[in-house]
C-alpha cells in the first residue's frame, strides 16, 4: 500500500490518502478483487429510549432487529470497510471506538473505515457526549463492539469478487420538505420569537404554500459485488430520502432501510446463502427531503403501520434491480480512500441567547408562549453552553473504480450532494450522510438565510459557513483520489 501524507495550508488540513495500484500485476498474472460482507445485530434492550421525535418513549416492542451492515473491499494494495448501521445518528466517539477495536485486531488503518448511520427514527439513542471524547455509556460500548464484530466477520469472509456499479431513478418518493409560504403566515413562526421565510413539513395542501425552497435528488446509486461465479455477495445503495416512518409508539424498527436490505435479497434470489448476502441502503443527502407530497390535491392516504415503508423500499429495490441489468462487472478495480479533518465552528449561544432561554424557562406553568416548541429550544440553548467553540470535523472520500463516494458527519441538505456530484472528477459520485459522526443538520449558507427547523440553534450545530468549507475539502479529497488513478 502506498501511503501519502501532505498538508494543505489553505484549509489547515491533514490529508491521509491511500490508492490501489494498476490492474496488471508485475508477474503478469491478472489481479483479482476480494470482498467480504457481514451483519451484526445492534438491537438495544427493551426499555431503551427511542429518539427521533419530540419525546423519547421507552422501547416496548422490537418489530424488526437493528443491524450494522458491513462491506469490506480489498484490491491487494488497499483495503476499505464500509459500515451502515440502523441508528438515528452515531457520534464520532462511538465510531472511533469501533475503529480502534478493528485496528487493534487486524491492523486495518482507522482511516480506511467509513461508519455511517441510516437515520431510522425508531432506534435507541447512541448519543451521550456527542461532541467530545467523553466516556461511552453502556449502549455505546455495545454498539462500538458489535460494529467492530461486523467488520471482523466481513474480513473473515473475504473471497475473490467482481464489482460493478450503476444508477437508477425513483423520483416519486422524494419531495423537498422546506416550503416558502405567504409572508406573515402563522406557519412561519419560530421558537425564538421570529418569523422564518420557510416552513419544514407544512400542513399538506395549506393555502399559504408557495413553492418548495430547494431541489430533490431522485437518483439511486449502487455498487454491486458478486463472486466470479455470479453469486451475489453484497449490494451498497444510496438514496436521498430522510426516512419513512409509520412506526407505532414504542416500537424499534430499522425503517425502510431494513426493508430494502431484505427486499433486494429476495429480488436477487440471495436470501439463503452461506456466507449470507448483505443488502445495504445508506442515507444520501436527505436533510431537507422526505416523501410527502405537500401539494397533494387529494386527501393524504391513510397508511397502516409499516405499510408505507414497505411500499417505498419495494419501489427502490425494484428500480435497483432494473438498473442492475446493464451493469458491467470487473474482476479488478483500484480502491482509494482519503480522510481529513478541518476545524469547524460550533454555534455556541451568546449571552443574549442564554438570557432569552432563561427567561422562557423561568415562566410559571401555563404562561402564554409564542411557539409550541419554545421551551424545548430554550433548554437546548442552555445545553449548548457546554459545547466547545470549535471541533475537528472528520471528512472522507472513497474511490471504487470510477465511483467517488463522499462522507459527511451530518444530515446533509440535498443541494450539497448535488453540488459535490457536479464538481466531482468521477463519472459517478454519491454522498453518504451521518458518516463517522453526527453533528446535526448541514444546510447551505443560502438555506440558513431562509430559516426553518433545520437552521434553528439546537437542531443545527455547525457554523453557518460550514457547507462551502466541507464541499471544498471533499472535492479536494476526490480530486486527490482521481489523480492517483492508474490506467486499467
Amino acid at each position: 500500500m502506498r501511503a501519502i501524507v501532505k498538508r494543505r495550508s489553505a484549509l489547515s488540513l491533514l490529508l491521509v490518502l491511500a490508492i490501489g495500484a494498476a490492474a496488471p500485476a508485475q508477474d503478469g498474472k491478472r489481479r483479482q478483487m476480494r470482498a467480504g460482507a457481514a451483519t451484526s445485530n445492534i438491537t438495544p434492550p427493551l426499555g431503551s429510549l427511542i429518539v427521533g421525535n419530540w419525546d423519547s418513549p421507552p422501547a416496548t416492542y422490537v418489530h424488526d432487529e437493528l443491524h450494522a451492515r458491513v462491506l469490506v473491499l480489498d484490491d491487494g494494495d488497499t483495503r476499505v470497510a464500509i459500515v451502515v448501521s440502523d441508528n438515528l445518528g452515531i457520534p464520532r466517539n462511538v465510531c472511533d471506538a469501533a475503529k480502534r477495536i478493528v485496528n487493534e485486531k487486524t491492523g486495518l488503518p482507522v482511516t480506511h473505515m467509513l461508519m455511517a448511520a441510516t437515520h431510522t427514527h425508531s432506534a435507541a439513542s447512541a448519543r451521550s457526549g456527542d461532541y467530545t471524547e467523553d466516556g461511552l455509556n453502556e449502549y455505546q460500548r455495545f454498539l462500538a463492539t458489535r460494529i467492530a464484530d461486523g467488520v471482523l466477520r466481513a474480513i473473515a469472509n473475504l473471497e475473490p469478487a467482481q464489482i460493478g456499479w450503476g444508477v437508477g431513478r425513483e423520483p416519486s418518493q422524494v419531495f423537498n420538505r422546506r416550503w416558502r409560504m405567504k409572508p406573515n403566515s402563522p406557519e412561519l413562526r419560530n421558537p425564538f420569537g421570529g418569523i422564518d421565510l420557510v416552513r419544514m413539513n407544512p400542513p399538506v395542501g395549506h393555502p399559504d404554500l408557495i413553492e418548495p425552497a430547494g431541489p430533490t435528488d431522485p437518483e439511486i446509486h449502487f455498487i454491486s459485488v458478486r463472486s466470479p461465479s455470479g453469486r451475489h455477495i453484497a449490494l451498497l445503495a444510496n438514496y436521498s430520502l430522510h426516512y419513512v416512518g409509520g412506526v407505532p409508539r414504542g416500537h424499534i424498527s430499522a425503517d425502510y432501510f431494513g426493508v430494502f436490505a431484505e427486499r433486494i435479497a429476495e429480488l436477487l434470489k440471495a436470501e439463503k446463502q452461506d456466507p449470507p448476502f448483505v443488502g445495504i441502503l445508506s442515507n444520501g443527502t436527505s436533510g431537507n427531503i422526505n416523501n410527502i407530497n405537500f401539494r397533494g390535491d387529494d386527501p393524504p392516504r391513510k397508511w397502516k403501520p409499516y405499510e408505507k415503508m414497505h411500499a417505498v423500499a419495494n419501489q427502490v429495490a425494484a428500480e435497483v434491480l432494473r438498473a442492475m441489468q446493464t451493469v458491467q462487472y470487473h474482476d479488478f478495480v483500484s480502491l482509494g480512500i482519503a480522510q481529513t479533518e478541518i476545524p469547524m465552528g460550533i454555534r455556541v449561544p451568546s449571552e443574549a441567547d442564554l438570557k432569552w432561554a432563561n427567561s422562557v424557562l423561568s415562566r410559571p406553568p401555563g404562561a402564554p408562549s409564542t411557539h409550541v416548541r419554545e421551551a424545548i429550544y430554550a433548554q437546548r440553548t442552555l445545553d449548548m453552553r457546554k459545547l466547545p467553540n470549535q471541533i475537528p470535523l472528520i471528512l472522507q472520500a472513497l474511490r471504487i473504480g470510477d465511483v467517488g463516494i463522499a462522507a459527511i458527519p451530518a444530515e446533509t441538505f440535498v443541494d450539497i450532494g448535488l453540488e459535490i456530484r457536479k464538481r466531482s472528477p468521477f463519472k459517478q459520485t454519491f454522498t453518504i450522510s451521518l458518516a463517522n459522526g453526527s453533528y446535526g443538520y448541514l444546510p447551505t449558507v443560502e438555506q440558513h438565510k431562509l430559516g426553518g427547523y433545520e437552521t434553528w440553534r439546537g437542531t443545527n450545530l455547525l457554523e453557518v459557513e460550514a457547507a462551502p468549507k466541507i464541499i471544498d475539502a471533499l472535492i479536494h479529497l476526490l480530486q486527490s483520489l482521481q489523480a492517483g488513478k492508474s490506467p486499467q
